[in-house]
């Protein structure tokens, strides 16, 4: 039996044929990917949506620019929409699947080149298809004192595809689009561009002064459908000579506000200089520790389930991971001002070393990120319910106790309005916190998934209503996410998309970007 043919949304079958011919031609027969068990991988999904509204018709697999300006020249031609990955683990924000039903992937796995990395300005060059743990085992390979900033989970992840999507890390350098400096792009018609000192032939500095000449575009194509970065340089940070992660432990839920009033000043003043996580109790045990264990009833788990687990894993309601870098006399001094700041009111269990290992929790891993080692640790969190299913919420705040604990209490009762857990945390950056909702929910059971998708559009729709916007979001929620900034906002994305890309052929819907 013959599964039906999924053709792209206004193209007929036989412009398809003559499109998926000229792909061939351009890439090889086994890039071009058309029958569904080959497509099957790029069918599997997370979030609360239909699985028939993201099965994608074709999936492309170029190996050079040149490839991929071939695939836009002729998708353009025969209007045929694409959707761009790059490792496509993207698990919590729409994993590898396109953005609905009937577009062609663009997968760039196979460019996976490294192209450069230099030691002494401490800069790479990279394709798509490179992941955190290919670049990693490079640097490793050179004996290159360089650290990278992985996200969690890291290993299989990629540096250019997170940085488009504007991921963040746990070092100092964990705002990735601040320390990404130059891109290769292809547009929709076919033609390169390279941005920022990329244009000038032979440029010595593409990778170390991000501005260029005339206005500074490359934040156009990080959460846009403007291009395909083909190329992009980032920063990377010099290993320290010392290195001290450490743990501060709250016992309450009302101590956020007393957390991150006291980090606020750390991080700004850069005392504590990488992105701290203020992880909440069941995002901490929740990478290993199963849900059925401790509660097996309905609703949101209870508040005598979450104290056993404290209990039993020797963490708190709040768990602090940060790390101190530099010299060991530096590091020394620093210490001592983190102890004294947070020592001040006596609630804050603060540990490192010996102490700090052999708590539960996941200090292990968090220490192992800090300082930009891989792991995969991280995907415990889908065995806390089980069932597959899988969303992150992740509105901003500031970096103020009273806005955070408002975000707090918000998720609360609209998560145990629908039942589920609140497993989360807070990435405090410089100024701002993305606060990191886990929605978990077991998306073999219907009724379940649509709770958990009602769920999910009821905090979209409360967080902008208090006027927390998300960072970020998975593609079911792209397009609601988007009306929540505005009219005048979509306008203006709206009429760059118009001038780059007037067929709409890449990856249309992305950040609720349309023609």
């Amino acid at each position: 039996m013959s599964t039906q043919r999924i053709l792209p949304k206004g193209v007929s079958e036989a412009d398809f044929d003559r499109a998926l011919a000229g792909l061939r031609e351009a890439l090889g027969a086994d890039n071009v990917l058309t029958e569904s068990d080959a497509l099957a991988p790029y069918t599997k999904i997370m979030m609360a949506g239909a699985d028939e509204d993201y099965i994608p018709s074709a999936a492309v697999m170029p190996g050079t620019t040149e490839e991929v300006q071939e695939i836009a020249r002729l998708c353009n031609e025969y209007t045929i929409p694409i959707w761009t990955i790059g490792t496509g683990k993207n698990l919590g924000y729409g994993s590898a699947a396109p953005g609905e039903t009937g577009q062609v992937i663009l997968d760039m796995k196979r460019m996976n080149r490294i192209i450069d990395v230099d030691p002494e300005v401490c800069t790479a060059l990279i394709e798509p298809g490179v992941t955190y743990q290919q670049l990693y085992d490079y640097i490793q390979e050179k004996g290159y004192r360089l650290m990278l900033d992985p996200p969690a989970p890291s290993a299989i992840a990629g540096p250019v595809g997170n940085t488009l999507d504007r991921g963040v890390g746990y070092t100092p350098y964990g705002d990735h689009f601040m320390f990404q400096c130059g891109m290769e792009v292809v547009l929709a018609n076919g033609e390169k561009v390279r941005t920022g000192m990329g244009g000038i032939e032979n440029s010595s500095s593409w990778q170390v002064f991000k501005w260029g000449y005339g206005p500074y575009i490359d934040g156009l194509f990080t959460q846009s459908n403007y291009g395909i970065v083909t190329k992009m340089g980032l920063w990377l940070m010099p290993e320290p000579p010392a290195y001290r992660p450490f743990v501060i432990q709250y016992p309450d839920l009302e101590d956020l506000d007393e957390i991150v009033e006291t980090l606020r000043p750390l991080r700004i003043s850069q005392i504590i200089p990488n992105a701290v996580v203020i992880v909440h109790t069941l995002w901490d045990a929740g990478t290993h520790v199963e849900r059925k264990n401790y509660y097996t009833g309905d609703g949101s788990i209870s508040r005598e389930a979450l104290e056993a687990i404290k209990q039993d894993e020797g963490i708190g309601e709040w768990n602090v991971y940060a790390a101190l870098y530099g010299t060991p006399e530096q590091i020394e001094v620093n210490w001592k001002i983190v102890e004294q700041a947070f020592g001040k009111s006596g609630k804050a269990k603060i540990m490192y070393g010996e102490e700090a290992e052999q708590r539960g929790g996941g200090f292990r891993y968090r220490s192992e990120l800090m300082k930009g080692e891989m792991n995969l640790e991280e995907f415990g969190l889908y065995n806390w319910r089980g069932g597959g299913g899988s969303m992150w919420f992740a509105p901003v705040s500031q970096a103020k106790g009273s806005e955070t604990a408002d975000q707090t209490q918000l998720a609360l009762s609209i998560l145990d309005k629908y039942g589920f857990d609140y497993v989360a945390e807070y990435i405090v950056g410089w100024r701002e916190m993305h606060h990191v909702i886990d929605l978990l929910y077991n998306r073999q059971d219907p009724e379940e998934t649509q709770r958990a998708h009602d769920c999910f559009s009821e905090l979209i729709d409360e967080f902008s209503k208090r006027g927390y916007g998300l960072y970020r979001t998975n593609t079911e929620f792209m397009e609601k996410v988007a009306g929540t900034f505005g009219e005048p906002l979509r306008e203006v994305h709206k009429t760059l998309k118009n001038a780059l890309d007037p067929k709409g052929i890449l990856s249309p819907g992305k950040s609720g970007i349309r023609q």
